[in-house]
């Protein structure tokens, strides 16, 4: 037998091979199942998408899944392997690698954090991929499922729910107005706000005064309430300059 026949018999054929086949198949339907996770986020717009998740879910799968097959390492020589392979810390190196992820996907800013959806769902496609390299199939497909279902629905649900939305609200005053918090007050409430509870702080900059608060929306029904609360603001007198953002946790 030739070296090259030698070589073939022990990486393309016997266990080897069917071992490579189980996890290729392995592979295909966690790509399948990130991907479809993924596909919220692609959907609406998100760096995160199906590809991410994807990858993600099969990167894991494969991590995983190679330490069951440890017969058929090094072409089969077991020697090679000096101890036992432990998927426990395998897992551990996964989770870990993830939360680095997931991080770098987080944005903060002054009033809300952006991100943290995104990061969650890829932990949850990672944890897919583990459930298939551990060959439970039934719970991988469960897990998918109720996390893209979580991921469609999840919004809807929570806008028909009792909450408090806010509004991050700057104002900037001429140097020579004098505020007028009970206006301010009126016009929240003509726009379904009200100013939240210690939200506000005062700063005094080039010699004008900035107001910074927190407009939680009551009425839930208006449309568009930062367009309609800045409409407003504009009649306050002494107003220069405005900024308003969504304020999210």
């Amino acid at each position: 037998m030739t070296s090259f026949d030698h070589l073939f018999s022990l990486y393309w054929s016997g266990p080897a091979l069917d071992a490579s086949l189980r996890l290729v198949s392995d592979l295909l339907g966690a790509l399948l199942l990130g991907g479809l996770v993924g596909y919220e986020r692609f959907y609406h717009g998100h760096a995160a998408g199906m590809r991410t998740y994807g990858v993600v879910c099969m990167a894991s799968a494969a991590l995983v899944a190679i330490v069951g097959y440890p017969d058929v390492w090094f072409g089969g020589h077991a020697g090679m392997v000096s101890a036992v392979p432990d998927p426990t810390r395998v897992i551990q190196g996964i989770v870990t690698g993830i939360g680095f992820l997931g991080a770098g996907v987080i944005v903060h800013e002054q009033y809300s954090t952006h991100g943290l959806t995104t990061a969650a769902s890829i932990w949850a496609s990672s944890a897919i991929g583990i459930l298939i390299g551990l060959q439970l199939y039934p719970a991988a497909i469960g897990l998918a499922l109720l996390s893209s279902v979580c991921m469609a629905l999840g919004s809807k649900i929570e806008n028909r729910l009792p909450s408090q939305e806010g509004i991050a609200v700057m104002l900037e005053f001429d140097k020579d107005a004098v505020p007028d918090s009970t206006m301010l007050d009126l016009l929240a409430r003509e726009q379904g706000c009200r100013i939240g509870r210690r939200s506000f702080s005062v700063v005094r900059r080039d010699q004008k005064i900035e107001w910074h608060f927190i407009a939680v929306i009551v009425n839930r029904t208006v449309e568009e309430p930062i367009a309609g609360f800045s409409e407003k603001l504009q009649t306050m007198p002494g107003v220069t300059g405005f900024q308003l953002t969504h304020a999210r946790g």
